[in-house]
């Protein structure tokens, strides 16, 4: 009976007269929900991590400023059997006590010239570091044998430990430190101990000797969270005469009797400004791609094979031979200024630069432009040698002023380029006078992306380190017509100026001195079989060179440059243990005047040539 009446009861339910009206409530409902979610604002995607970086330094007493000297060093082993004698340097990394704002800012460090054919060679180079704190510092210094053509031969280590600094601190005079041979080249020390065999006045360890001289206490106002570089303002330009000539990029120079010169070299430009860098000028690299934390962290194997690809390449273009020239100034001045217009060749040629400014100050610049197609030589990672943190990084190219009292946009102020005004390359030398110059810089770099806001302090930086030259920042983001129309005119007196070569290198191989001595040697061998010019025979000898050169199979040691590994994580390592990876170059076809790869091929150290 009882489940009867529930039949009942339930039966009536459904027929109940509110029932429909809940169904039309349902319905309409999720239409509203459906329209307020249509025409509700987007969710913006997050930008990428990195960028500018407003992590503050962190706090601490002001320091020391602190001057080290490397003299010279004593009994060297010899590394090098052809000569029977080292070209040895010193690299050098100040450890001090204070909090960095990341564990991954890089280290201070400093490089001193390389002494040719020498085992007692004499630097006598000063190093100055400003806000040493007064707990001390630990300076680990290694001597190397420098070898373009292969890795560099560790002739042993010096470690300087200092416990505690204050105004009465006496430092150190021309200390000799003995150099420890345990992480030094075995081939060398076999060598040597060969040698002290045979002669009794040869002793097996080296010595290092050193100075360190207390100038005083840094006046930084009330925060003294970070060392850095004061001085002096070195400058190094490494040269690659096979990049140059394939690139068509060429050295202006004087030769004998006075004559004018011009060689082609590819030219990769250091120069250390006096700090301090200002504090905000601090940019991570950027997230744009999934793959990109691993390139710069070296922690997935995709990352890690591109890091050491980028720091092979960054070794290979800053690398230090016997073209690489030298030269410091004690402070900024006229003439520093006068070496960096040199260094970016005044306003000759229409050029535009890639640069990276690092934490303690370093310059680094290349040319760059769509003609080269260089894959890596244009890319701030390569620059930055792979760092996680930089100032600022960007373009900039020179131009001459007519009136040079006058700022570069005033009253329409004609420059060259476009302009032909007096005294323009065809006609003479640049002039001598800083402020015929003006410097345009601008923060064109997708790697780092560095903050517009900062441009005006780094104005204001680069006023101070360079004296006399006008500058001029652009953004690439507010300015990009002004600035678009700028470099246009850059690129097109490039291309009234001179012929062009397009050069790709999409892998990080390796070119060696014996590559360039190769192209010079054919190159010669044409000059003097067709001395008179003939079109056909120059485009086939040309033809002939680029084959050869891509044909050649190049299996390169990507290991990183002398500076670019941590000096303390390497210390129980070898040098040349960060790991070989190999380059081979695929089959190739002519297809319209192009070298270019057949199915599945890949091609190798010189990817694409041609004639522009």
């Amino acid at each position: 009976m009882e489940n009867y009446e529930k039949e009942a009861h339930a039966s009536q339910r459904k027929d109940h007269h509110t029932d429909a009206f809940a169904t039309k409530f349902v319905d309409k409902t999720t239409n509203w929900q459906r329209k307020a979610t249509k025409y509700a604002p987007k969710e913006q995607k997050p930008a990428p991590a990195g960028g500018l970086d407003h992590t503050p330094i962190p706090d601490a007493p002001p320091g020391y400023t602190v001057k080290i000297t490397f003299h010279r060093a004593e009994s060297l082993p010899i590394a090098d059997v052809n000569s029977f004698s080292s070209d040895p340097y010193v690299w050098a990394q100040l450890n001090v006590d204070l909090p960095t704002r990341h564990k991954q800012d890089p280290h201070l460090r400093f490089r001193t010239p390389t002494i040719r054919k020498s085992t007692e060679p004499v630097w006598n180079c000063n190093w100055i570091v400003a806000n040493v704190p007064s707990t001390g510092f630990k300076l680990k210094a290694r001597i190397y044998d420098e070898d373009p053509n292969d890795y560099d031969d560790r002739l042993g280590n010096v470690h300087v430990h200092v416990d505690s600094l204050h105004d009465g601190w006496p430092g150190i005079s021309e200390q000799a430190y003995k150099i420890k041979k345990r992480m030094g080249s075995k081939r060398a020390y076999f060598m040597r101990g060969c040698a002290a065999i045979l002669s009794s006045g040869i002793e097996m360890s080296g010595k290092l000797v050193v100075s360190v001289e207390l100038i005083g206490r840094t006046e930084v106002g009330s925060n003294g969270g970070r060392v850095w570089t004061v001085g002096p303002c070195a400058w190094s330009r490494h040269l690659s005469k096979m990049i140059g000539r394939i690139a068509g990029t060429k050295e202006h120079g004087e030769g004998k009797n006075g004559a004018k010169t011009e060689s082609y070299n590819f030219q990769a430009n250091q120069f250390q400004l006096a700090g301090p860098v200002p504090p905000p000028l601090y940019h991570r690299y950027v997230e744009f791609k999934p793959f990109i934390a691993g390139m710069f962290t070296a922690k997935s194997l995709r990352g890690y094979i591109l890091n050491r690809a980028l720091r092979h390449q960054h070794s290979r273009i800053y690398n230090y031979d016997r073209y690489t020239s030298y030269g410091s100034f004690p402070s900024p001045s006229k003439d520093m200024t006068l070496q960096f217009l040199k260094l970016a060749n005044y306003d000759r040629g229409g050029r535009i630069f890639t640069y990276v400014l690092t934490l303690d100050g370093l310059f680094r610049f290349t040319e760059t432009g769509k003609e080269f197609g260089i894959d890596l030589l244009s890319k701030h990672t390569m620059h930055s040698d792979v760092n996680i943190y930089v100032a600022f990084s960007g373009e900039f190219f020179v131009r001459r002023l007519k009136t040079p009292h006058r700022e570069p946009f005033e009253n329409d102020q004609e420059t060259h380029p476009p302009a032909n005004i007096d005294r323009s390359p065809s006609s003479g030398d640049p002039p001598s006078d800083p402020a015929c110059y003006a410097l345009y810089l601008d923060n064109d770099s997708g790697t780092y992306r560095p903050s517009a806001e900062l441009l005006p302090l780094l104005k204001e930086f680069m006023q101070k380190n360079l004296p006399g030259l006008k500058i001029v920042t652009l953004d690439c983001v507010t300015d990009e017509e002004k600035m678009g129309k700028l470099k246009g005119e850059q690129r097109e007196r490039k291309k009234a100026e001179g012929e062009g070569m397009v050069y790709m290198q999409d892998d990080g191989s390796s070119i060696s001195s014996s590559d360039e001595e190769e192209l010079d040697e054919r190159m010669r061998a044409y000059g003097e079989e067709g001395a008179n010019g003939e079109g056909a025979k120059k485009e086939k000898t040309r033809t002939k060179v680029k084959r050869d050169i891509k044909e050649r199979k190049v299996f390169g040691s990507m290991r990183t440059h002398k500076g670019g590994e941590d000096i303390d994580a390497a210390d129980d390592q070898s040098k040349g243990a960060d790991g070989d990876i190999g380059h081979s170059s695929g089959e190739l076809r002519q297809q319209d005047g192009v070298l270019r790869p057949k199915e599945d091929g890949v091609l190798g150290d010189n990817e694409k040539v041609e004639r522009k």
